[in-house]
């Protein structure tokens, strides 16, 4: 093969509980486990390297975290100190080479430049960010990182020498390089894509990397296929452009916030935060979907469809309805959650061509909210959350703290207290 080598990609190692070891010495050689809140029944959101090693991982419940590995220590988030070091290690890639794209809080990627792309240079470069985060940050923050033909193969790069790796996918290696890894991992292949790959006689890489592309085409049941049969043999092509679908945020409930009365201010705060982020990415909702799960009844869920908005106070009032119907009224809860779906770009938005409004005070109430909206946005972007707020987050108003998703990264000025 000729491809060359064209993506570079860094990966954070155990990122969350890493920065953990970093500002605490007493933590560092310690099992470490990061949880949302300091609950028992809570999970993982993040586990070291030396928890990893008692089968602790993301996803596990803390309690089993304890039956696995006695000696962990269990600590909460700390959301504001992973946002800050994560631009910390931007500053020290692109010291080192232009960052193309954050993809995560511990992911980012660079694009090779025509005169580095020797496979020497490349390495080179690797090695010069990992000794620029160590200087400039700490020894305790490691990075993976990976070069390949693509970005997805730089990738699967990074992840074949964890941790602390550095290792290039030379396209002359292609694809028996790829044979000792399993399907699933491979990015974009879960459960319900292994069963597929299955059903089509792949139950290898080997046979993956072997399969024609209208066999890839018919496990993926469309154009996914045909790029992944693309992407294995090193060919670069344009990342897919896909539309928001969902805009939502979800927390679960410590001990002392269980109660309705004290998980409703809650659920209040995280519909504010997913309206303000909606008006931030010019988006209007045509759905908010409710989603609770009960301390020991499991979960339920419902949604309402609404003309489209951006109104957190007609929002709020939909909430309301929603959770005055909710299952078991007196239950204590564990999570508590709010989607926002059926989004449209407010630029391209065409109200209804026939809409009739015959309520004049409810066409007023619209355009007062609107304003409300953007001054309360305004003034909680340049003082913080807690300059002001509604009424119904007064109960509880510290509670439900900034949490990290992969792809939604907070902005520190906006989400502080």
């Amino acid at each position: 093969m000729d491809c060359p080598l064209t993506a570079l990609f860094v990966d954070c190692d155990s990122y969350f509980a890493s920065v953990e070891q970093h500002l605490d010495p007493s933590l560092r050689g310690l099992p470490v486990g990061v949880a949302p809140v300091m609950a028992e029944s809570s999970c993982c959101i993040a586990a070291s390297y030396e928890a990893k090693a008692f089968g602790v991982k993301t996803g596990t419940r803390i309690s089993d975290a304890r039956l696995l590995c006695p000696g962990i220590v269990i600590v909460e988030s700390k959301p504001s100190e992973y946002i800050k070091v994560h631009h910390q290690v931007i500053a020290a890639v692109e010291d080192c080479i232009h960052v193309e794209a954050v993809l995560s809080i511990d992911e980012m990627w660079a694009w090779l430049p025509y005169n580095l792309r020797n496979p020497e240079t490349v390495e080179g470069i690797g090695r010069k960010i990992k000794a620029t985060v160590a200087r400039d940050i700490s020894p305790f923050i490691k990075v993976s990182i990976g070069a390949g033909p693509n970005k997805y193969l730089a990738k699967m790069a990074s992840k074949m020498r964890k941790p602390d790796g550095l290792f290039i996918i030379h396209p002359s290696e292609l694809p028996e390089v790829l044979y000792p890894l399993k399907l699933r991992d491979f990015t974009g292949i879960g459960r319900r894509m292994e069963t597929n790959l299955n059903a089509v006689g792949i139950y290898s890489v080997a046979a993956l990397c072997a399969a024609s592309k209208p066999t890839l085409r018919s496990a993926w049941n469309g154009v996914l296929g045909d790029r992944l049969w693309h992407l294995l043999r090193g060919d670069e092509i344009p990342d897919l452009v896909s539309a928001r679908k969902t805009l939502g945020h979800s927390h679960v409930l410590p001990p002392q916030s269980r109660q309705p009365d004290q998980a409703w201010p809650i659920l209040c705060k995280l519909l504010h935060k997913a309206c303000e982020r909606l008006r931030s990415h010019g988006l209007l909702t045509g759905s908010l979907t409710l989603q609770l799960a009960f301390l020991r009844s499991g979960s339920w869920a419902a949604a309402v469809h609404t003309a489209e908005t951006d109104s957190t106070v007609a929002l709020i009032r939909l909430l309301d309805r929603l959770w005055r119907d909710r299952p078991e009224p007196g239950s204590p809860l564990l999570q508590v959650g709010v989607v926002l779906s059926r989004l449209v770009d407010r630029a391209n938005f065409t109200p209804p061509l026939f809409e009739v409004v015959s309520d004049t005070a409810a066409a007023c109430d619209s355009e007062k909210h609107r304003r409300l909206d953007a001054t309360l946005d305004k003034l909680r972007s340049r003082y913080g959350r807690h300059a002001v707020y509604f009424g119904s987050v007064q109960e509880n108003r510290d509670s439900a703290p900034m949490r990290i998703s992969f792809t939604h990264i907070p902005d520190l000025a906006s989400e502080s207290d």
